[in-house]
């Protein structure tokens, strides 16, 4: 009995692993998507107006949820430190991050954008070995670099439109990225995962609400087919893939759950194959297969003796 009972005591471990890591794969599956949209939407609703509507959404959806989960008494954190943390990256990543990538793809298309943007996780694994003691793990730079191939194949045998503009909007998004990311993974040492993005998406909105005018003008010439787009992008990229996003993030090191956001581009370009029917190129077949490839390589846990 002894025995069986050692045998089976990790299990509970495992299974929050097993979690984090399906957790993981849904934000990638909706961050995927969440590019192709942005460049669908952008023709009718501007940059900062379309943040707005998708966090305003995301904000409301996720207070209708934290009101039935928590009974109407959400456990907001008392204390003022994880108070300004949540603030400075709801301002960084939700915000900024999402007003200037939408910018940056009037510039350039969304798989070059998402190939640019996915320089965050090398920024955050460097970033968590520095700042948060996750050291520098063998398997997770490895991977890294790995990935990191993948995207150049798929970034030499783009056709997509791009300009230096584009590009540079996409590193400074990728930098607000990885700076949020890792704000967000002290924030969380102190909230609710739930709770923590509930108060980043309403920070957010708050923020943008300076563009409500022009949000509702825009709204008037606005398809509907935009308008749903950009709900869709509230609710399901923003509300769902942020928390699941948050629920992993307290789970792992913030270094190799990132590098699973690698696969990203890969994914974007699938939808868009079949969302759009926009067919890749061999270059994206082969390095869309070795970005999936080290992210399979940067996911595995190192050895213990």
């Amino acid at each position: 009995m002894t025995e069986q009972t050692q045998t089976l005591q990790p299990a509970p471990a495992t299974d929050e692993r097993n979690r984090a890591a399906a957790a993981a794969l849904v934000t990638v599956l909706l961050w995927a998507s969440s590019f192709v949209a942005i460049r669908s939407i952008g023709q009718s609703l501007s940059p900062a107006p379309m943040a707005l509507l998708r966090l305003a959404v995301a904000a409301t959806a996720l207070t209708v949820l934290v009101l039935i989960r928590f009974r109407g008494r959400p456990p907001v954190p008392k204390s003022r430190r994880t108070l300004v943390l949540v603030a400075v990256y709801s301002v960084l990543w939700l915000a900024a991050y999402t007003v200037v990538l939408n910018t940056a793809e009037l510039h350039i298309d969304a798989g070059t954008a998402a190939l640019l943007v996915n320089i965050a996780p090398l920024l955050v694994a460097f970033g968590a070995g520095l700042f948060l003691g996750e050291g520098y793990s063998k398997v997770l730079i490895a991977g890294s670099l790995v990935a990191l191939g993948g995207l150049s194949i798929i970034a030499f045998g783009s056709a997509g439109n791009r300009d230096g503009m584009g590009v540079v909007l996409c590193l400074v998004a990728a930098v607000l990225y990885a700076a949020g990311v890792l704000l967000q993974k002290v924030a969380l040492r102190g909230i609710d995962g739930l709770i923590a993005i509930w108060l980043g998406c309403v920070v957010a909105t708050a923020v943008l609400l300076p563009w409500t005018p022009q949000l509702l003008d825009e709204l008037q010439t606005a398809p509907l087919d935009a308008v749903l787009s950009t709900v869709y992008l509230g609710l399901f990229p923003t509300a769902v893939g942020f928390t699941t996003w948050s629920y992993a993030l307290r789970r792992m090191n913030a270094g190799r759950l990132t590098a699973s956001t690698y696969a990203v581009p890969a994914v974007s370009t699938g939808l868009s194959w079949l969302l759009l029917s926009e067919v890749p190129t061999t270059y994206a077949l082969l390095g869309g297969v070795i970005c999936l490839i080290g992210v399979a390589i940067s996911r595995r846990a190192p050895r213990t003796t």
